[in-house]
């Protein structure tokens, strides 16, 4: 999957023209339904999320989430998900945001102004460490956001497949 500054602006028009002004439909029963040949999950909707084993491993998307979204997200967001002082709390935005919403605001960035204060959340669609890991950091936090996962490193996980280290190559090789 290519990401370069054209295509990452042309997914977020998209997703902001097909969500108007209105809110779109939060997300909803998390519960994994299928699987994709990389070893990612989606529920009934289609949206990616997490699978947690009976030995409570996680899959490997879940992981790499929690790898990522600590590598890219957490100094503003706090680590898990739990929000600062500075940006909030992710694990609770994703109970409002369905993915779309959320792959709009992380690719196109966001700006909330108040009479107090200005908060500011950057476009990503640029940022390979991050698009690359999209689905990922939104699956982590979407087991966080219903506590299917716990704080700190999730304890085991699901070995990642061959067809999801060969897409994760072509999508960092991919010239932007």
């Amino acid at each position: 999957m290519k990401f370069s500054s054209a295509s990452g602006l042309f997914v977020f028009a998209v997703l902001a023209s097909s969500a108007g002004f209105a809110m779109a439909e939060a997300p909803g029963d998390p519960t994994a339904v299928k699987q994709n040949d990389l070893g990612k999950w989606f529920d009934a909707k289609g949206d990616p999320t997490y699978k947690i084993e009976p030995d409570k491993n996680v899959d490997w998307f879940t992981y790499s989430g929690f790898r990522r979204y600590h590598s890219e997200c957490h100094v503003c967001h706090g680590p898990d998900g739990e929000g600062s002082s500075y940006a909030p709390a992710l694990k609770n935005s994703v109970k409002t945001l369905n993915y779309a919403e959320f792959v709009g605001v992380v690719v196109g960035g966001r700006q909330n102004v108040t009479s107090s204060q200005e908060n500011v959340m950057p476009a990503f669609g640029d940022n390979k460490n991050v698009m690359c890991y999209l689905d990922d950091i939104y699956v982590y936090l979407r087991a966080r956001s219903t506590d299917a996962v716990e704080r700190g490193r999730p304890a085991g996980h699901v070995e990642k497949t061959p067809a999801a280290i060969e897409a994760e190559k072509a999508c960092i090789e991919t010239p932007g």
